[in-house]
């Protein structure tokens, strides 16, 4: 279907009316940052372990120093053979952004379930140099609600974006882009679903760390930054056939 065409005096009234919903969409983003930063500090009182680059560490190390920490729960199970598609396209706009925070006294990492050893293969195979920790072995995952136990799964007690999360009791009930996503992580689409995508934040002071927000789902999309210029583009995110995006060095030349 062609698309409508028109006159430049067409364009810029047209262009002009948008831009007035694009300035409340704005005005309407600073008042929800101002209200994710109203939110109450909770204090972690539990002692997280994680194993990084660095060696082993706690969650005030992940800190280096900074007041805040940004954490990216980035799929990858212990029994993958390579991350989620999805995460590993949202971690290709990670790079150079840890300086610019670091610089903003913010600390940033990734975190995943999954071995080190892992973690540090897959990132050398995607160029990566952002800092990525495995949590396996403690509870970090599960308590901030991106890895589910078997067990957790199997009985449908799971809780994602704050709400009840369903799998299906069969792996031939999960919906198509799952299993070829899981295919692609060399797991199954239960297994796959063990592990689910989300950002949490954390401020550090007098020396306890607070956990202060997390998001989920959809809470993701303003960290995709190929969506936000594809948002911008002619057609927009033209999905209209379903899944398009691979790991960056999956597309044909």
């Amino acid at each position: 279907m062609k698309h409508k065409t028109g006159t430049r005096d067409e364009w810029r009234k047209a262009r002009l009316e948008l831009l007035k919903a694009e300035k409340e969409h704005t005005r309407r983003g600073d008042d929800l940052a101002r209200q994710r930063q109203l939110l109450p500090w909770v204090r972690v009182d539990k002692d997280y372990r994680f194993d990084t680059d660095a060696g082993p560490a706690t969650l005030r190390d992940l800190f280096r120093g900074r007041s805040q920490l940004l954490v990216y729960h980035f799929m990858f199970g212990p029994d993958y053979k390579a991350g989620c598609p999805s995460c590993s396209m949202i971690a290709d706009g990670f790079e150079g952004i840890t300086v610019h925070l670091a610089n903003h006294d913010v600390a940033f990492s990734a975190v995943s379930l999954a071995p080190l050893p892992k973690l540090q293969a897959y990132k050398r195979r995607m160029n990566w140099t952002f800092p990525w920790a495995s949590s396996g072995g403690s509870d970090f995952n599960f308590d901030f609600n991106t890895s589910v136990s078997p067990e957790k799964q199997r009985d449908g007690d799971v809780e994602y974006n704050y709400a009840p999360f369903g799998a299906p009791a069969k792996e031939s009930d999960y919906p198509d882009v799952v299993k070829q996503f899981a295919a692609s992580a060399g797991v199954g689409a239960s297994a796959f679903l063990r592990q689910l995508p989300g950002m949490s934040s954390f401020a550090m002071q007098d020396g306890d760390v607070y956990h202060t927000y997390s998001a989920y789902a959809r809470g993701l999309d303003g960290l995709w930054n190929a969506l936000q210029w594809l948002d911008r583009a002619p057609l927009g995110r033209n999905e209209t056939n379903g899944v398009w995006w691979k790991r960056h060095d999956e597309y044909s030349a």
